[in-house]
């Protein structure tokens, strides 16, 4: 296939995209009246609520308009209430690559989330925003690594927990190359994610709680947060290694799973008497 007609294919399926969305939408919602020939709102309706020609967004549907800008594009997905995953698919369509993040403060997770993490019954699970906050977690995370809810939400931090809390930091095997890792792979998380300003209080925050996360942080190091070796000394269970995961949620780029998995068989099943110990003699920790 020419490079022309390649170019041609990719405009008539932004052009059917959009047509699509535009004739799904109920003109009264936005308070157009009058009689119509076909369904959902005109062209020039699209346009207007997009501050853009009609001309031009009329080449659009017609897979000759060129390619609209980033700021156009979320413009017209704006004017046309398209979902998260819609706006996505329209700048995949338009530039070939998705829109920059935006943040959005989450929550909680749904209860298919929690579910899956209490699906790992020995592997110690656990939720955690771009900022790092952990929103959820499994029995074996709170057995193993901390009983988050004994914590207030604000203080469910990651950051805060490992340079903040000095029993985290002497359950540590390697306090030092584990921390630098997590500094330079929460710089990661948090640009990705489009969180950038988001995080600046939380990182002044930590600069002046901690002198080693600001020499950290100072360095600008980057290190990729999706997998790598976790080493623990713990008061119960003794030396543990664990090899860890990162996970992206479907559908919120805000939201990361970390599934940490012992690499003894022996410690799982000790995992597991701890946590049916826990479960016995008080409420779940999540």
């Amino acid at each position: 296939m020419q490079p022309d007609s390649k170019q041609a294919d990719k405009a008539n399926t932004l052009a059917a995209f959009l047509r699509d969305r535009r004739t799904r939408l109920d003109p009264a919602v936005f308070g157009f009246t009058g009689r119509r020939r076909t369904p959902g709102l005109r062209r020039e309706e699209v346009a207007q609520r997009a501050n853009i020609s009609p001309t031009w967004y009329t080449w659009l549907e017609q897979g000759r308009g060129g390619a609209p800008s980033a700021d156009v594009l979320d413009r017209i997905a704006g004017s046309l209430l398209l979902t998260d995953l819609e706006r996505e698919h329209l700048f995949i369509l338009a530039l070939g690559r998705p829109p920059e993040m935006r943040y959005r403060p989450a929550d909680g997770v749904s209860p298919r989330l929690q579910r899956l993490l209490d699906a790992f019954d020995a592997c110690p699970a656990f939720i955690k925003t771009a900022t790092w906050d952990v929103l959820a977690w499994n029995q074996a995370a709170a057995v193993v690594l901390t009983d988050y809810a004994t914590l207030p939400p604000d203080r469910r931090n990651i950051l805060r927990l490992v340079f903040c809390n000095p029993a985290i930091r002497a359950k540590q095997k390697d306090w030092e190359g584990m921390a630098r890792f997590l500094v330079g792979a929460f710089r990661v998380d948090a640009a990705r994610a489009g969180a950038v300003k988001e995080i600046a209080d939380l990182v002044d925050e930590m600069c002046r709680a901690s002198a080693d996360f600001a020499r950290f942080w100072k360095e600008n190091d980057v290190y990729a947060p999706s997998e790598g070796i976790k080493r623990l000394q713990h008061p119960e269970l003794g030396s543990i290694e664990m090899e860890f995961s990162g996970f992206a949620v479907d559908g919120r780029p805000d939201l990361g799973l970390l599934v940490y998995n012992p690499l003894d068989e022996q410690i799982k099943d000790r995992i597991r008497a701890l946590v049916a110990r826990r479960i016995g003699t008080g409420p779940a920790g999540h």
